[in-house]
């Protein structure tokens, strides 16, 4: 087992539950903005929401990261104006079940299995990361897709919709992750030299 980046950072709290409390929320909060900032590209516009998901995870590991994510979804389910697109296209339970509500189990699933990975070492090594964000990205499209198929038929144009136009996009942040944790890795390696 290894040391997650949040908690390399900040060592020795006070109080390790205030820690953990404020880093989830904190992580909550980052993530509402990231659903909320699009970045104009081809073919559509990129959020940074599923890069954020998958970082809460590496720097959290997978018990805070999971935490950060469910508390992000309470907020939702709660009408809180979290998700990308809220309020326009409908708050809280209704919005969930609707055509996102797949991506966002995705997030769950895919911050816990992202954090168990960084907490054997996988966010130290670019390759590594590169694998661990690719497997992340699997987790949140493979419920999104199938949540598109059960909601809207299999005799749509489910990848069509749901994966390809977003492909491109997530490739770039994949590369920025790679980019990240090992620099900051490093930088800490070096620092304690």
């Amino acid at each position: 087992m290894h040391p997650t980046l949040a908690s390399t950072l900040w060592k020795n709290p006070a109080s390790p539950y205030a820690r953990g409390a404020l880093l989830a929320v904190a992580g909550s909060v980052l993530l509402a903005i990231s659903a909320k900032i699009q970045v104009p590209f081809y073919p559509v516009p990129v959020t940074m929401q599923t890069f954020v998901v998958l970082s809460i995870g590496m720097l959290f590991g997978w018990r805070l990261g999971g935490a950060t994510i469910l508390l992000y979804l309470a907020e939702g389910c709660a009408g809180l104006p979290v998700f990308a697109g809220t309020p326009e296209k409908g708050i809280g339970v209704a919005y969930m079940m609707g055509t996102t509500g797949g991506y966002l189990v995705g997030y769950l699933f895919s911050a816990v299995m992202v954090g168990f990975l960084a907490e054997r070492g996988w966010d130290r090594d670019i390759w590594k990361t590169v694998a661990a964000m690719i497997l992340g990205n699997i987790v949140i499209y493979s419920f999104g897709l199938l949540w598109l198929g059960i909601l809207l038929g299999w005799n749509k144009p489910i990848l069509e919709w749901g994966l390809y136009p977003f492909v491109l996009g997530d490739i770039l942040k994949v590369g920025l992750a790679a980019t990240v944790f090992p620099a900051v890795w490093r930088w800490i390696s070096g620092k304690s030299v």
